[in-house]
């Protein structure tokens, strides 16, 4: 969450959530790494639509997102162990990322239970224009993003 630290004058840059999920860690994260499916669970209704064909598969891949507000935003994976961890840094098309960072760990509990973790860190972000939606960006909204992503990872197979 991001506090305001009284004795060091600092401000917490980074929003962290997490919660078990009764679902297998490969169904999780087929749901994350899977842009297509991200506005499903996007707790801040932030994401409007992403193209299919987009699931990926390594750092070093970009995948764009159209935003609620109409804008589109490319996403530059700087992390990615399949059914494990994957972050990323949201730019502007065609721009360098501004510095925030969203990350998804998944922690295997047993084959049907995965321990989830979602982080938004703006330790780095350097455009101040975009401080006040990080600030707004807390554990709660992150949370929510777990529980719709909980509910779609265990809703059952539709044939």
């Amino acid at each position: 969450m991001a506090d305001t630290d009284a004795a060091q004058g600092t401000e917490t840059r980074i929003a962290s959530a997490e919660r078990e999920i009764s679902a297998p860690a490969a169904r999780i994260f087929e749901l994350i790494a899977d842009p297509a499916q991200q506005p499903r669970w996007d707790g801040n209704d932030n994401l409007s639509t992403a193209a299919t064909g987009q699931r990926v598969r390594s750092v070093g891949e970009v995948f764009a997102v159209d935003l609620t507000n109409g804008q589109t935003r490319e996403n530059h994976v700087v992390e990615f162990e399949e059914e494990r961890r994957i972050a990323w840094l949201p730019a502007e098309p065609g721009q360098r990322p501004p510095g925030h960072l969203w990350r998804w760990e998944l922690e295997v509990v047993d084959t049907d239970r995965t321990k989830v973790r979602h982080t938004y860190d703006w330790t780095r972000l350097t455009d101040e224009l975009r401080f006040p939606r990080a600030r707004a960006t807390t554990a709660d909204k992150l949370r929510g993003s777990l529980d719709r992503l909980a509910t779609l990872a265990t809703a059952p197979d539709r044939a």
